[in-house]
């Protein structure tokens, strides 16, 4: 792969925007997922509503950012020096930890039998959430070299010890991939993306091609009796292109916009993107619906058009305008994302394993509900500010 030259160099701060509303927007439906009584349109929508709401649109949103940061990442290795060894070993170790991280979060919500494990299992579900922190920790350089092993090898001893401390539902020991979780699915979708992106090295027109087999094996998997569900593998890898579609979207647009000699007043190639996203949805509509539960690729389609309208205008907003001061409120929250998603599973198996009651029941209703859920994420944001301060990042 080359280093593509008309690439921008700078930080793009509307991208980094995208993240932080995202991740604000991410900790604020998971807090109001167990918030009753409140309107169908701030929840999933069942699987076979044929319905989304802007809950549904969260996950395809940061699958389409991390689409979006590609580029810049490979770009930033090469114009580093980095050997494709050393980048080929990035890849694999990103993809693995958030697999990884992915079915410790599922293991510890459910599958196990409480009365044979070891450890309690809100315990064993604070350590599965907490480990990571201390292995992926970005450090200062600064850092005492022999703590910041005994704490990365240490977290990864605790990991493999609670492997074995798992008994399930059935009576074996360890864990079992039920799903993959949220990061699982990132972790699988991301491999798969960034092979392709280097094997065809980041060339738009093969990128194009990459969405529409997605979009193909996305539809043939959700086809009963095709020849893709008949084979467990192919099935598996369907389903992760599924997902992958999002991130090849987020490439795509990442290209027309940035890769480029000149910037374009319009960017026609960007509108016309959009509307075909929305085009292809409408019309596989009537033979799968829309289902992020089923992962559709309606779903995946009209995600990929909202995600490309609202990064234009902040593209718009931020980039043209210079309109940023506003975004401080969320950045915090765009610098350090995987931090701040494991953080609250770690706050919620503390309260569990020590029968901590902090929020009264009245919050977890209704109006109040929804007002506590909006207080949470933004006490998450100043957390994060306070991480990012004192070097607590993590960095796969």
């Amino acid at each position: 792969m080359k280093i593509k030259e008309n690439l921008y160099n700078q930080r793009i701060v509307s991208i980094d925007a995208l993240r932080g509303i995202t991740i604000f927007i991410m900790i604020f439906v998971n807090e109001l997922a167990s918030v009753k009584n409140v309107p169908h349109w701030m929840k999933h929508m069942p699987a076979e509503a044929d319905a989304m709401t802007f809950v549904d649109v969260v996950f395809p949103a940061f699958l389409f950012i991390v689409g979006m940061s590609i580029p810049f990442a490979f770009n930033a290795r090469l114009i580093k020096g980095d050997s494709p060894k050393t980048i080929w070993g990035h890849t694999l170790k990103r993809a693995l930890a958030l697999i990884i991280i992915g079915v410790f979060m599922v293991n510890a919500e459910y599958g196990y039998d409480a009365a044979k494990m070891l450890i309690a299992p809100a315990f064993w579900g604070l350590l599965a959430y907490a480990m990571p922190i201390p292995i992926w920790n970005k450090y200062p350089k600064d850092f005492s070299i022999w703590l910041k092993y005994t704490l990365q090898y240490g977290g990864m001893l605790v990991l493999i010890a609670l492997y074995f401390l798992y008994v399930q539902d059935t009576g074996e020991i360890g864990m079992t991939p039920k799903w993959w979780g949220i990061l699982g699915l990132i972790g699988w979708a991301y491999f798969f993306t960034v092979v392709y992106y280097w094997l065809v090295c980041g060339k738009l027109w093969a990128m194009i091609v990459f969405l529409i087999v997605c979009v193909t094996a996305n539809a043939f998997n959700l086809t009963e009796g095709s020849i893709i569900q008949q084979s467990s593998w192919a099935s598996f890898i369907a389903g992760h292109l599924t997902h992958a579609s999002l991130i090849t979207t987020g490439v795509i647009i990442s290209l027309l916009f940035f890769d480029r000699k000149i910037t374009l007043k319009i960017n026609w190639p960007v509108i016309g993107f959009a509307v075909l996203f929305f085009i292809i949805g409408y019309l596989l509509r009537p033979y799968y619906g829309i289902s992020k539960i089923k992962g559709t690729p309606s779903w995946t389609m009209f995600s990929a058009t909202i995600c490309t309208v609202l990064f234009y205008f902040l593209y718009w907003l931020m980039e043209i305008k210079k309109q940023t001061k506003w975004s401080e409120f969320i950045m915090p929250a765009a610098a350090n994302p995987l931090l701040i998603y494991i953080l609250p599973g770690v706050i919620y198996y503390f309260n569990l394993a020590f029968k901590i009651e902090i929020i009264p029941a009245y919050f977890r209703e209704g109006l109040p509900g929804i007002i506590w859920s909006l207080v949470f994420s933004t006490i998450m944001l100043f957390v994060m500010k306070i991480c990012n301060k004192y070097k607590i990042q993590l960095h796969l």
